[in-house]
């Protein structure tokens, strides 16, 4: 086949829309790395020369990735790590862990985890150890090679690393930095964390032992930037299979971040958030409604979409309570007017619920006290409610002072949205008083 034959060659339609939700979905799911990350050169090249210089010639480091969330630290040190290991050599010596915060809570978990990465679980096998210092020794003593002279590069990444500083004696941070620093065995400490102020969470002697280096990352994306991302992200490749679908979908998305409407929505996330990954949800929204029938994304797409992102959660959980449970943050709401915010009991609640059925003279909403108590209970697990500060969980249940953690807009508008909401009970609520 000649090759303009192969150029105008045409897939149908149904292929085209398949391929193109793969390969976006990738990009947008599975947040594909860019061949070079944008507006950080430097602090690439920064922590790829560190990060060789362990791997290579076996020197240890510390350092610290800081910014907000959203900045890029992962995907820079991902990309850090994908180009370190282009050589074949430092992938086959080259070790990893990664451990985070949110999972390794404490420092037995964090070393269980550092032994299952290692793959060491046969080599420590019942061994008791005296103290975390000997176990960490012991594993990366194992990390030897056959002539016993020189180890394995390790590199030790520590996601969300201020919650690290709060283990007991932060032993696991002092026993990792006290072996980068004595050159026990080649490692490097990689902590990624979005608190400025992590130094200050770090003990005197941890810090001690810290190289104090830090590479930071400051989102300085400009709304142009933002809009040519979402361009690029939203993009089809040259190499589409089919290419007349590919420019005409290019062009659709062109005229698309061109559209006022569109460029007002986008401007809002952007105000709300220069996160990569709530943009990256926004779009994912959108893609979802292409399909065969509809193979474009329409500026009604991208608004419904940014509704969905910017949906209040606790006005959206309001619409699912029972009647009973909607007329206690009714009262609590009413309660919440009359004290001016002051923290409440369910005896008051009670109380207040009480007089509004005394008016109505209704006994559609009779319920026994133990009913009332469950639903009070169901709306403290729910986080509508909680208790207030200085109360204890140890007082009778009636007497525990509680706070509501809806606002009165929030249940306004959830009222409104409420499927058969009793009149009765949306006059209540718009009552200036209980």
């Amino acid at each position: 086949m000649s090759k303009r034959k192969a150029k105008d060659a045409q897939l149908p339609v149904g292929e085209c829309i398949t391929e193109l939700q793969r390969i976006l979905r990738e990009r947008l799911c599975h947040q594909q790395l860019p061949d070079k990350p944008e507006g950080v050169e430097a602090q690439h090249k920064h922590l790829l020369e560190l990060l060789k210089r362990t791997a290579v010639h076996g020197e240890s480091n510390s350092v610290l990735i800081v910014g907000p969330r959203g900045a890029g630290k992962t995907m820079l040190l991902k990309c850090v790590l994908r180009d370190l290991l282009e050589e074949k050599e430092i992938q086959k010596n080259l070790l990893q862990v990664h451990l985070n915060g949110l999972l390794q809570t404490d420092d037995r978990i964090a070393l269980k985890e550092i032994t299952r990465q290692l793959h060491l679980e046969n080599v420590v096998g019942d061994k008791v150890f005296g103290s975390f210092a000997e176990n960490l020794a012991f594993l990366l003593e194992a990390l030897k090679k056959g002539d016993r002279s020189s180890s394995r590069p390790v590199l030790f990444i520590l996601d969300e690393f201020d919650l690290f500083a709060h283990h007991k004696n932060q032993t696991l941070l002092y026993n990792l930095f006290d072996v980068s620093q004595s050159a026990q065995a080649p490692i490097a400490v990689i902590g990624i964390t979005c608190r400025l102020d992590v130094l200050e969470l770090l003990e005197k002697r941890v810090k001690s032992r810290f190289s104090h280096r830090q590479i930071h990352l400051l989102s300085s994306l400009t709304f142009d930037q933002y809009l040519d991302q979402v361009q690029t992200q939203l993009g089809l490749p040259d190499d589409f299979p089919d290419t007349v679908f590919a420019e005409d979908w290019n062009d659709s998305i062109k005229t698309l971040c061109e559209d006022k409407s569109v460029e007002e929505v986008l401007q809002r996330h952007f105000n709300s958030s220069k996160d990569f990954r709530s943009m990256q949800m926004l779009l994912m929204l959108c893609l979802s409604r292409v399909s065969v029938a509809k193979p474009a994304i329409k500026p009604a797409d991208l608004l419904e979409a940014s509704r969905l992102c910017f949906g209040d959660a606790k006005a959206n959980m309001l619409h699912g309570l029972s009647i009973l449970e909607l007329c206690l943050i009714i009262a609590m709401k009413h309660l919440n007017d009359v004290y001016e915010g002051e923290p409440f009991n369910l005896q008051m609640v009670h109380n207040e619920f009480k007089k509004f059925l005394q008016r109505k003279s209704s006994s559609m909403y009779n319920f026994d006290q133990p009913v009332v108590m469950k639903a009070f209970e169901h709306l403290q697990q729910l986080e509508l409610i909680r208790l207030a500060d200085g109360s204890s969980a140890k007082q009778q249940r009636e007497y525990q002072l509680m706070r509501l953690m809806v606002d009165n807009s929030q249940i306004m508008e959830a009222l409104q949205k409420y499927p058969q909401c009793p009149t009765d009970v949306k006059q209540w609520a718009m009552s200036a008083f209980g």
